[in-house]
């Protein structure tokens, strides 16, 4: 890693509420350490992972590795 937007990688978390829980995602900078782009989303739903990214990519382009964890919300089909 030597340059931004080289090494993208993104997880979930969970905040509990008081009525369920919360799941941020964040898609970050390997090199900059930044947050490029985040989500939030009450579901576990694929969707708003595969959102963040596509805003993460239409603001910094295409990185050259993508790196997730196994999250069904990462290996689905979308």
């Amino acid at each position: 890693m030597d340059r931004p937007n080289q090494v993208l990688c993104s997880d979930i978390t969970y905040l509990p509420m008081r009525r369920g829980l919360l799941y941020p995602v964040a898609i970050m900078d390997w090199h900059t350490r930044k947050v490029l782009f985040w989500r939030i989303s009450n579901t576990l739903e694929a969707d708003f992972c595969v959102e963040a990214l596509i805003e993460a990519i239409h603001k910094f382009g295409p990185p050259e590795i993508m790196n997730t964890d196994h999250e069904s919300q990462f290996t689905s089909f979308a």
